[in-house]
């Protein structure tokens, strides 16, 4: 089963480390916390169950289809998803207790000092088939 683990900038439940914007970090930090999560990948290549991850850039905009011609674009007044999510990576597990184990080993990368920084992922089920309405 595929799931989906989201980290987010801000937007889940209440940190339990306040460790600021990656941008504030030492460069160093940044760089720690990076070679984490590219361990952890690489470790679930060798097991088969990384599928991908990237980490996304704050820019982008909501577009959508609004008959001919050029589509609306907007950058708000909501929250959108550039401000939110800073990365993914799809994993391929036996189970949800296994995605949720992984889950909280990612949690675990570091932050300033080096310290975990504990941060909430999102773990979402990939849907395997459509959904049933029922009337």
């Amino acid at each position: 089963m595929k799931y989906l683990l989201l980290k987010h900038y801000r937007g889940g439940p209440a940190p339990v480390v306040d460790c600021g914007s990656i941008d504030q970090w030492k460069p160093q930090e940044v760089d720690a916390h990076v070679q984490y999560m590219r361990d952890f990948a690489a470790r679930l290549e060798e097991t088969g169950e990384f599928v991908d991850g990237q980490a996304l850039a704050p820019q982008g905009t909501f577009v959508r289809y609004d008959g001919e011609g050029r589509p609306p674009v907007t950058d708000g007044p909501f929250a959108e998803t550039k401000d939110l999510i800073a990365g993914w990576m799809v994993i391929d597990v036996e189970s949800w207790d296994r995605a949720v184990e992984l889950a909280g080993e990612l949690s675990a990368a570091p932050g300033p000092r080096g310290e975990p920084i504990r941060e909430w992922l999102e773990v979402r089920p990939f849907l395997t088939e459509p959904p049933v309405v029922t009337e």
